[in-house]
């Protein structure tokens, strides 16, 4: 069993309250992608530096939110109401920062081949934001 399905078993296995139907694939696959977006976001920031380009700014940003929601699910924790609340809030302002980074570095055009990478891996960490979102809607009391 490899590293990242021992955690979401260990997370699985302690989860509380609301969290115990959690879709623990959908989160697994938000970790790696807010991961994956991290990084990538963190390179891009670096090659625009030494490029001379702007846009650094909001790449370090990004990449601290997905950095932030990976460690916030990473958790395992009972959750109430108001803990679904927070992190549903947490996940749809990660998914906004992620395809504004993702404008911005497109905006970059073909220049840089690191923006156009960073540009993919933020949309694919917009769109696992999205899809746990949508499992977690169905545990939110009504």
């Amino acid at each position: 069993m490899d590293e990242t399905m021992q955690m979401m078993s260990m997370i699985s296995e302690s989860a509380q309250g609301p969290m115990a139907g959690m879709d623990m694939s959908a989160m697994q696959k938000c970790i790696e992608a807010c991961s994956a977006c991290e990084q990538a976001c963190t390179m891009c920031a670096g090659s625009m530096s030494m490029e001379g380009m702007g846009g650094s700014a909001m790449c370090m940003s990004c990449a601290e939110m997905c950095n932030t929601m990976m460690r916030m699910m990473l958790r395992p924790m009972p959750m109430n109401e108001k803990d679904m609340s927070a992190m549903m809030a947490m996940l749809q302002a990660t998914a906004m920062m992620c395809r504004a980074c993702a404008d911005d570095c497109m905006g970059m055009g073909d220049s840089s081949a690191a923006a156009k990478m960073c540009a993919q891996v933020c949309m694919n960490c917009a769109d696992a934001c999205d899809a746990m979102m949508a499992s977690m809607k169905p545990m939110m009391a009504s």
